[in-house]
């Protein structure tokens, strides 16, 4: 776990207690190649944090599958609109590789929140997020629609 620790405390320095209740909060899970994380209709009731591996966003329209985005080691994922309005996923989340994962649950993430120095470490990471966010679709929204790629994944990645 000394991953998601180290990734935590790059927002917020925590104490041994706060290090401690995470410890106890997430649980490490190994997801194959292929294996879904979430499907289509499914609720979100979990947020991951992954060790190692790949994991990519898509959904399905008209049969036709159309990748959001690919995840890899030390990001988070989530269904963020499943999972904060506890509505029906309306993509899929599927481990491109074999996948190592840290997960959060919303009752565990409620206890946490407990926490503040856990707390302190939402806010930062949410407003360092909304930043990238904004920074993301600004450089999308000025590119070329041929430029390519690979322009944008120095950027970002």
């Amino acid at each position: 776990m000394t991953e998601l620790i180290q990734f935590i405390n790059r927002f917020q320095q925590l104490d041994d207690a706060t290090i401690n209740a995470i410890k106890n909060s997430f649980e490490e899970h190994l997801f194959k190649k292929n294996e879904y994380l979430l499907k289509e209709g499914e609720f979100c009731s979990k947020i991951f944090f992954i060790k190692t591996g790949l994991i990519r966003r898509f959904y399905i329209i008209d049969g036709e599958e159309t990748t959001k985005w690919i995840y890899h080691d030390n990001h988070w994922v989530t269904s963020l609109a499943s999972y904060f309005s506890q509505k029906p996923s309306f993509e899929y989340l599927q481990a491109d590789q074999d996948t190592v994962v840290y997960y959060l649950t919303r009752e565990k993430e409620q206890e946490l929140l407990k926490h503040p120095l856990f707390i302190q470490f939402h806010l930062n990471f949410l407003r360092c997020s909304l930043a990238a966010f904004d920074e993301f679709h600004f450089v999308l929204d000025a590119m070329p629609p041929k430029k390519n790629i690979s322009t944008y994944l120095k950027i970002f990645l």
